[in-house]
């Protein structure tokens, strides 16, 4: 079938194990360029963070953020969409991880505030480290006065060892307000506004762009994936998915080490 746009996921799909785009996964979206499919990428990473690895592309592509909190033309960074979180419902959040002495960050669309935690920042050094070159990094112990002085996007809480405890904040951010709680890894939970999710978010560029959700393919490997994957007309799991996603796909492809996104590519959009 010829698709008309492509969405991807970036980090497990997209990106290899080292967070890098593979060679033939660029090589294949280029093709999907020259063929005038349109391109895009779905992630919950900042818009940043995500247009500094897609720039192979040429940045001809609108940038689902923060799990679909932020839509962004490559290009000029023009808002497509955007969808903030309330600032005392941010606070209620915080003051019950607070409680419970987790590490958690806040997305604005230009800046990731962490919660100082030594321990969890020392083990992550390289990735911060990474990452502090492509977005702004702010660390520090008290996000009171940011939240309520910045649009906040998401939140992201972080539990190495204990997968209870996340279960139980779950539960307890749940009941602050009517809000959309995923996960993007075994190890964390996501909170944004409800309905804010990658499912919404494709569908908003499918209107953008005028093209009907059966035209679309789109790539994930998590849960937060979900959503778009069973949005479009094809939803394609990548081999290093879990089970219950790859459920919920239409098609299994490949690990995201080799290449899985092209090789769906070469077999379901004669890229």
């Amino acid at each position: 079938m010829s698709y008309k746009l492509i969405v991807t996921d970036m980090d497990g799909t997209l990106l290899g194990s080292n967070h890098q785009v593979t060679d033939e996964n660029k090589l294949a979206l280029k093709k999907a360029l020259e063929k005038g499919i349109n391109v895009a990428v779905a992630t919950g990473r900042m818009f940043d963070s995500a247009k500094s690895h897609t720039s192979f592309l040429g940045n001809k592509m609108p940038i689902i953020s923060c799990n679909g909190a932020l839509i962004q033309e490559a290009e000029t960074g023009e808002v497509i969409y955007s969808n903030k979180m309330d600032s005392n419902v941010c606070l209620d959040i915080i003051n019950i991880l607070e409680k419970h002495n987790v590490f958690y960050q806040c997305c604005t669309s230009d800046t990731l505030m962490c919660k100082y935690n030594k321990e969890y920042l020392e083990k992550y050094k390289d990735i911060h480290d990474s990452m502090a070159k492509e977005i702004n990094i702010v660390i520090k112990d008290d996000f009171t006065k940011d939240v309520l002085e910045n649009d906040i996007l998401k939140l992201i809480v972080s539990e190495e060892n204990n997968s209870e405890l996340l279960e139980k904040l779950k539960k307890d951010i749940s009941k602050i307000a009517d809000l959309e709680i995923t996960s993007s890894w075994f190890n964390n939970i996501e909170i944004m506004n409800k309905d804010v999710n990658k499912g919404n978010a494709v569908s908003h560029i499918a209107k953008y762009l005028g093209i009907d959700k059966k035209d679309i393919i789109a790539f994930g490997d998590n849960y937060n994936d979900v959503s778009m994957l069973e949005y479009v007309g094809m939803g394609v799991a990548m081999g290093n998915a879990d089970d219950f996603i790859k459920e919920k796909a239409n098609y299994v492809t490949s690990i995201n080490d080799e290449s899985g996104v092209a090789k769906a590519l070469y077999n379901l959009a004669g890229i």
